[in-house]
């Protein structure tokens, strides 16, 4: 029999398989309570079976209505857009524009969702005041991310 770690990835893995590439969304504290644990065990499997690389994304939410979001990306993406989707609390116009850049070159995006994606996260449509600014352009081009590596 395997650790207790080894049980909860299994569960969450059968989880996926059963969702069918949809993601699958659960309580921490349903988790915890049904293998025995703290919540902390919970976020340690997570941390080091279910990382970008490996090629998951979690969303994480705590607090009385908080949940864990888990994604299996498919297709072939770079570990550094990836890893983007879970990362930057701030992003520049130019950053963003790079990274869109590569998305159209890897063939993830059309040229047509390249310019929605530029468009939205425009310095002249977030008017915001900095560095406002840049949390809410991450926080946009995180969610399109996110979107575009679950198909």
């Amino acid at each position: 029999m395997g650790t207790i770690c080894d049980l909860i990835e299994a569960h969450l893995k059968l989880l996926l398989e059963q969702s069918q590439g949809d993601p699958i969304q659960v309580q921490r504290s349903e988790l915890a309570e049904r293998f025995g644990c703290a919540p902390s065990q919970i976020n340690y499997v997570l941390a080091t079976r279910f990382r970008t690389e490996g090629g998951y994304l979690v969303e994480s939410r705590r607090g009385g209505k908080g949940f864990l979001r888990i994604v299996r990306m498919r297709g072939e993406v770079s570990e550094e857009l990836a890893g983007m989707a879970g990362q930057p609390k701030q992003m520049s116009q130019e950053a963003v524009e790079c990274y869109v850049n590569r998305l159209l070159e890897q063939g993830m995006v059309t040229e047509r969702e390249a310019a929605l994606m530029r468009s939205a996260m425009h310095r002249s449509v977030l008017k915001l005041d900095l560095p406002d600014r840049d949390e809410v352009r991450a926080r946009i081009f995180r969610a399109m991310l996110r979107s575009l590596l679950q198909q």
